[in-house]
């Protein structure tokens, strides 16, 4: 059974350069992700607003973190619930604590390592009901009484104490100032607390019923000295076994450490177990300054973590070189805009952009590898988690391959390694050190396969060709022997048939340019011609792709809104598609739209079946499927299968009505809120759509190395890219709100398409005119259409 991410949700209820010290322990290693400094003077995270998508189904975070950093620092409302998967909600009115890691926006929980609780008064162990702060060891507050920046995070609790966070890549570090004069102080470290599906834990006591819903596998916590806890756990919960451990350092001796395993306080200075919590009592004669390592490894990996990121306890520092590094990469995209609304969207979903991939290695390039061995990267490398593929891979990645050219190398040596490391062979949804095998397809391959055709050096392609071919030439998974062997995948031997062979098609299509470009050209056609298999899930009569029995019939009583198909006398349904319906994925097919459009009788036939997708009543018709939102029609931009719909006009002819689209996208599906998106943000996908669009460019098909365009909403975009070369994006209007195309120029040449090659856009100037009214003879002839499979 397909993991996705609702089925989940079912089934389971440094900046570096700091310091000249930091540096140099990184640069031994290998190289660092960042160094602090800004380009230039402008201060571009005051247009960042960390509370968007932390209300509607945005599941954000609004804590401290660094570009790709390893370490989120944030605060947790809640553990449990679809909406609570990066442990915030907006409407939530208690905190119960700060924890290290989180996931940016996913439609699946896990994370929220190491809880630090700081307290006055009584020790309580467990949070206690939502609704009842006072029951557990939560914090009543107000988010007037909150601040988030990029790199920062404060709140002043209605106990009165103050709490303020910020990292570095491997460090979350605290500073917490406690009123003066009443109770005594303490921080609660919770290794319990993670994501769980119910709240029999926190309410409950440790009943054997309660303890079937602890996700903790072991833990361990130990006091060193008079100022240090270490400690770590192994979690089983999305991802099936994490290790994770941590070096907590105080800048005073703290006054005393209390251990307590299984709810009962106990003697000594270490303890192992599956409920464990430690109650440190600090010196508050003046601000809390608490430095926390991370590490994947070992505790002492944390702690070296920590001496290398954050030698002295000087938390300003360390903010002010965190905010150094957001400004940075946002400086990568210099948009032009009096617009201060669009521009907050923006840079917003940029700094959303740089949430995940995450660090997942340590500053000696020890890692944990996807076999749970500990492995070291070489120089200039390093290990990364939190890859969102089905998702990241048709905008997040492409865009990466424009302003973030040097990382997207090692991001694809990690997911070689992985797939060459792991049991399960090519990555899905790795998530540090484990398969979620979470969503359809293996779009690791589509992520190596489009830096290939794009030329990125530092990759060995034919160590990324082994691993590629095993899944896609031999490895019997998850229908793919049906799919070589049918040409499609049963519905009556596999759920989610339709989607699944959906994107194998575009896998296969991946495959087979590394193949080619490796010297495999058997293999390369081979795959080119099963990336054609839309024909035999395509009914002709209907329009849509749909599912077929193992019979080769149709499944019965087709319902095109359904996401599956009703066997003869039942009223359960079994589901075809993922996340989606008919609707949706009949128009997937990315790679190769003049042969698909054939299909369907022609341009004019497929232009009458698209436009109506968005006329339709909108909804499931068999199911609440609450990844599915953001709907025009049939349309679905909350959720990634409609992504690239919109720009199919500008292949059949009309790319007209691709310009209407976008800009009604962009202006009424994100706003500058806590409900900004339309969904979920899934690791920096949903963002990554605004960002290209806005610009005036969308990768449909990725691994082609080809943009189409668009009308960009800004006057200028300059994008920073590699080799000091730079981007130019013009756009000459008469009106804000002309957004129809009526002439591009390319470097200075007019252009009679409306698509260019990534190597044009490498220091290349887009010159834009835009009017009023659609201009409906440029980009029409079907011989400047977008290049695909069918010549």
């Amino acid at each position: 059974m397909t993991l996705n991410r609702r089925t989940f949700l079912q089934l389971s209820s440094l900046a570096a350069g700091n310091t000249l010290l930091a540096q140099k322990a990184q640069r031994e290693r290998h190289m660092p992700l960042h160094k602090a400094g800004v380009e230039g003077s402008a201060d571009l995270t005051k247009y960042v607003n960390l509370f968007c998508g932390t209300g509607g189904h945005g599941h954000t975070y609004p804590g401290a973190t660094v570009p790709f950093g390893a370490v989120q620092l944030s605060p947790d409302t809640g553990n449990h619930g679809w909406d609570w998967c990066s442990g915030y909600y907006t409407t939530d009115t208690s905190i119960m604590g700060f924890s290290h890691t989180h996931l940016s926006g996913t439609g699946a929980a896990d994370l929220l390592d190491f809880l630090v609780v700081p307290r006055l008064g009584e020790v309580k162990l467990l949070p206690g009901d939502k609704n009842q702060p006072d029951t557990g060891y939560r914090t009543r507050f107000s988010h007037s009484d909150e601040h988030a920046e990029p790199g920062f995070y404060s709140v002043k609790l209605a106990s009165g104490v103050l709490a303020e966070l910020t990292t570095t890549e491997r460090v979350g570090v605290h500073r917490y100032t406690f009123p003066q004069g009443g109770d005594p102080a303490h921080l609660l470290v919770d290794l319990l607390h993670g994501c769980e599906e119910t709240e029999g834990l926190q309410n409950g006591e440790l009943t054997p019923e309660n303890l079937k819903q602890n996700r903790v596998g072991s833990a361990e916590v130990n006091v060193v000295g008079n100022d240090t806890v270490t400690g770590g756990r192994v979690m089983h919960v999305w991802a099936p076994t994490r290790q994770i451990y941590f070096a907590m350092v105080f800048e005073r001796p703290f006054k005393k450490v209390q251990l307590y395993s299984d709810l009962k306080p106990v003697d000594g200075t270490s303890a192992k177990g599956r409920v464990l919590h430690a109650a440190v009592y600090p010196d508050t004669s003046g601000p809390v300054l608490v430095k926390v390592g991370i590490s994947m490894v070992s505790a002492e990996n944390a702690l070296a973590n920590v001496k290398a990121e954050v030698p002295a306890f000087d938390f300003e520092g360390v903010r002010a070189n965190a905010k150094a590094a957001w400004n940075k990469e946002l400086a990568r995209i210099q948009v032009d805009s009096f617009d201060t609304q669009r521009k907050t969207i923006f840079y917003t979903a940029m700094y959303h952009m740089m949430c995940a991939p995450t660090l997942a290695d340590d500053v000696n390039g020890q890692y944990r590898g996807m076999d749970q061995k500990v492995h070291t990267v070489d120089a200039g490398q390093h290990n990364f988690s939190t890859y969102s593929l089905w998702d990241t891979f048709r905008a997040l990645h492409p865009s990466f391959t424009l302003w973030q050219q040097e990382r997207v190398a090692p991001m694809v040596n990690c997911l070689v390694r992985m797939a060459e490391e792991s049991p399960a062979g090519m990555p899905i949804w790795p998530l540090q050190g484990g398969e979620t095998f979470c969503m359809t397809g293996y779009h690791s391959a589509s992520v190596m396969a489009e830096a290939c055709t794009k030329k990125v050096p530092g990759i060995d392609w034919s160590r990324a060709y082994a691993v590629m071919r095993k899944r896609n030439m031999d490895d019997d998974y998850m229908g793919l022997n049906f799919y070589r062997t049918l040409g499609y995948i049963p519905a009556d031997k596999m759920n989610e048939s339709v989607s699944k062979a959906v994107e194998y098609m575009y896998n296969d299509w991946a495959c087979a340019h590394v193949a080619e470009a490796t010297g495999h050209a058997e293999d390369a056609a081979i795959q080119r011609k099963r990336s054609q298999n839309y024909r035999n899930l395509f009914d002709p009569k209907t329009q849509f792709i749909r599912a077929k029995m193992s019979n080769g019939e149709w499944t019965p009583n087709f319902d095109p809104k359904a996401t599956g198909h009703f066997p003869r006398g039942t009223k359960h349904a079994y589901r075809d598609y993922t996340e989606s319906n008919a609707w949706q994925t009949t128009f997937f097919v990315q790679h190769d739209a003049k042969g698909y459009i054939e299909t369907f009788g022609g341009r004019d036939s497929f232009n009458k079946k698209l436009d109506s997708l968005f006329v339709q009543e909108p909804g499931v018709s068999n199911e609440d499927v609450s990844d599915m939102s953001g709907y025009i029609g049939q349309y679905v931009h909350g959720n990634e299968p409609s992504h690239a719909i919109v720009f199919l006009y500008t292949y059949s002819g009309q790319p007209w009505k691709t310009q209407m689209r976008t800009r009604q996208i962009l202006d009424t599906l994100y706003h500058n809120d806590f409900d900004g998106l339309a969904g979920n943000e899934d690791c920096g996908q949903m963002s990554a759509w605004y960002v290209m669009a806005a610009m005036g460019l969308y990768a449909v098909d990725p691994v082609s190395a080809t943009y189409v365009l668009t009308a960009p909403v800004f006057d200028s975009t300059r994008v920073r890219q590699a080799n000091g070369r730079e981007l130019v994006i013009e756009t000459k209007r008469n009106a804000p709100t002309d957004q129809y195309i009526q002439q591009v120029k390319l470097n200075g040449k007019v252009l009679d398409r409306l698509w260019v090659t990534h190597e044009e856009l490498q220091g290349g100037h887009l010159q834009f005119t835009l009017g009023a009214e659609p201009n409906m003879t440029l980009g029409v002839d079907p011989r400047v259409a977008p290049p695909s499979l069918t010549a």
